[in-house]
């Protein structure tokens, strides 16, 4: 049954992607910046691979606790790739950056968009990978690993996934143009505290100790 709630997740997810332009349409509304734009973007891409490990995870595992964790991830964050990506088709913006990621994450001092947040997470431009994200390998050795295995593996993965996406995502809440992009980067901050706190718990409980940040 909880294949079939993600697999309907999904779908509902890229539902609300096209419902999502509503609160967009408002005259109220700022036109959507750099950060509105590079964020929904990058931030795609970085749920993506936790669709992906939650996926396998909710697939392979037999532990209940580590099942309805992989099940919430992903099915939250695939909504909330449709939400992005129907704001993107809005806004007549590619799904994916095209000159690597990050480059948003420029220090905004100065020009008059600044929202209340701090500045000293500006990036110097684009990077080709963002922190957080598992390698190539890391997802190959998470498919074939055992069952032994799999549950510390995923919740060691998830959890600096989590952390490492965190200076993006709290980025995003403080300097963002439109609310609804400010709105969803802080709802996010918050929810992944909450599961990261919960990963950490689970990872202990089985032995485990956390990855260092890449």
């Amino acid at each position: 049954m909880l294949i079939i709630g993600a697999i309907g997740a999904i779908l509902i997810g890229f539902a609300i992607g096209t419902l999502a332009r509503i609160p967009l349409d408002g005259s109220s509304e700022p036109d959507p910046g750099t950060v509105d734009v590079g964020f929904t973007q990058d931030m795609s891409a970085h749920h993506a691979q936790a669709v992906e490990m939650a996926g396998i995870a909710l697939m392979r595992s037999t532990d209940t606790d580590v099942r309805r964790l992989a099940y919430d991830i992903m099915t939250t964050q695939q909504a909330q790739i449709g939400r992005m990506q129907g704001w993107l088709q809005l806004w007549g913006k590619p799904s994916q950056g095209l000159d690597g990621y990050m480059g948003w994450m420029t220090d905004t001092r100065g020009s008059g968009h600044d929202h209340g947040g701090t500045d000293n997470h500006g990036m110097n431009g684009p990077t080709s990978t963002m922190p957080g994200m598992a390698t190539a390998a890391e997802l190959a050795a998470l498919r074939q690993a055992t069952p032994a295995e799999l549950d510390p593996m995923f919740l060691r993965l998830m959890l600096r996934h989590h952390q490492g996406g965190l200076t993006m995502i709290e980025y995003a809440a403080d300097h963002a143009e439109t609310t609804a992009v400010r709105t969803l980067a802080a709802g996010m901050a918050a929810s992944q505290k909450n599961e990261s706190q919960l990963l950490t718990t689970l990872l202990t409980a089985r032995g485990g100790a956390p990855l260092p940040l890449n």
